[in-house]
């Protein structure tokens, strides 16, 4: 267990006397179970309060190698025996008990990215549970709503960049739009070696890997040293295909589970209809192109009526590696690729996705005050290894304390060079424009540059929660927060 994990147990023992949370220190169980957390439901009632079939699944974490690109070979880790792990598909309201067995040389987790699990399922080491140990498994049981596309993944130090990552989708009862089939696209970065933390590099202010330059020209600041971008589990030179059929509606579930890239997503000779936003039901919007951030997921639905063989890419938008890329082919059509070089128009221009342009298709509660309000700070970066929401690196950081059924508002500013991608565990979170309802997501993207997003949420969900950066470097480096219920 590296350094920053081990003083998640020590924040934690001692985060008691920071902004006026309960004097009770969090009872410890033994490694691989859940933390004993005051005021939320334990691992027995969250079995219980789970409904419906249960669905067993089987998951083990262990070493893996896959051939991502002609001649070249990943050995890395992942779930049974390959990357992505295998897709989780539930109907809504199904229960899930999934048993994780550890193969690896060091403790894991699993956490299930999006869902609203209770407090002991979610997955966070020393926060809801003790890692499990190599040798050990756990058993995750929750009950599978509400309908979306989800992911899941290590929620340890940066295994989730070797490869421990795979998404899970639950199909709702009756869609909001109409399509024939679905189809999953998995955007990542492709780290060749171990993750390694991220270290100031003296006078050039560059932090590990290299300095990030994104397509807009727009220093963007530190990234790992990337060998490239992989859409479901392929480098560019050896690209999937996805065959539609003449006047299909297919619908794409495009998921970002990256450790540190946000993507610009465009196909060739078609606009996308945008209908999901992290598993939330959306009113449908078209766009030409999207921004996916670490941790983010939009559903898109595109009308087959355009015929050929179309690409399909996704770019770095902080960082130099080549667009990740795939293949649209029609089965009625003679050329099996693109032509050579051929990228989507929407990678440098055409309409792009805005938060704003969102809104869930369910109305929300009238608009009240917030019972409660966070100013945060998100700042890192350049001279510093350290990235910090108002100063404070995790786990050095006051917990954000909340009561349960109040309504929450986290205000952010970006004063560093990059991105952040803010997620929120536990709880759906109302943002975008907040006038008029806005959207449900679970994760946001705070843009750079003094860059402002506001958030809201309702507490009704107890217990220990995290609020970070998904970018995995700098949640790794100190930008996280616990969301303590008191």
């Amino acid at each position: 267990m590296d350094r920053r994990h081990f003083l998640y147990h020590t924040a934690l023992a001692g985060a008691a006397t920071l902004v006026g949370c309960r004097p009770e220190a969090p009872r410890y169980a033994e490694a691989g179970r859940p933390i004993a957390v005051p005021g939320a439901p334990s691992y027995q009632a969250a079995r219980d309060a789970a409904t419906g079939p249960a669905r067993q699944v089987r998951l083990v974490a262990e070493a893996v190698e896959v051939e991502v690109g002609p001649g070249e070979v990943w050995r890395t880790w992942g779930y049974n025996g390959g990357y992505t792990g295998p897709e989780i598909r539930l109907a809504e309201g199904e229960r899930l008990e999934a048993t994780v067995v550890n193969r690896l040389p060091e403790p894991t987790t699993i956490h299930w990215h999006g869902i609203p699990v209770p407090n002991p399922m979610d997955g966070v080491p020393g926060l809801t549970q003790e890692p499990v140990p190599p040798g050990g498994s756990f058993v995750y049981d929750f009950a599978a709503e509400p309908a979306g596309s989800y992911l899941y993944h290590s929620h340890v130090g940066l295994q989730l960049d070797r490869g421990l990552v795979a998404p899970l989708v639950i199909e709702e009862r009756e869609p909001h739009v109409a399509y024939d089939r679905d189809v999953t696209i998995v955007l990542d970065d492709y780290l060749p070696g171990a993750p390694e933390p991220l270290t100031a590099a003296g006078r050039g202010g560059m932090v590990g890997g290299r300095m990030g330059r994104g397509r807009g020209g727009m220093m963007g600041g530190q990234v790992p040293p990337y060998r490239g971008l992989l859409l479901n589990g392929k480098l560019p030179t050896d690209p999937v295909a996805i065959e539609v059929r003449r006047g299909e509606r297919l619908r794409m579930r495009v998921m970002n589970p990256s450790g540190a890239t946000t993507f610009r997503f465009a196909v060739g000779g078609h606009r996308l209809t945008v209908t999901h936003a992290d598993g939330e039901p959306v009113r449908p919007v078209t766009v030409d192109a999207l921004l996916v951030s670490m941790g983010e997921r939009y559903d898109v639905v595109l009308e087959a009526d355009n015929p050929g063989a179309w690409p399909i890419a996704a770019a770095t938008v902080e960082g130099t590696s080549a667009p990740a890329q795939a293949v649209l082919r029609y089965r009625d059509a003679a050329a099996v690729r693109p032509r050579e070089g051929a990228l989507p128009d929407g990678l440098t221009g055409g309409r792009l996705l805005r938060l704003d342009d969102l809104r869930s298709v369910e109305e929300p509660a009238p608009a009240t005050r917030p019972d409660r309000t966070f100013d945060l700070t998100l700042s890192g970066g350049m001279m510093s290894s350290a990235w910090t929401i108002d100063g404070q690196a995790y786990p050095d950081a006051a917990p954000l304390a909340v009561r349960e059924g109040e309504r929450v508002r986290l205000s952010m500013t970006n004063h560093s060079a990059m991105l952040h991608p803010m997620h929120l565990h536990g709880h759906f979170f109302r943002t975008g424009d907040l006038a008029t309802g806005g959207v449900r997501k679970d994760t946001v993207l705070v843009p750079a540059h003094m860059g402002r997003v506001a958030v809201e949420f309702v507490a009704d969900n107890p217990g220990r929660w995290f609020f970070h950066c998904h970018n995995a470097y700098h949640l790794e480096a100190g930008m996280a927060r616990e969301v303590r219920y008191v």
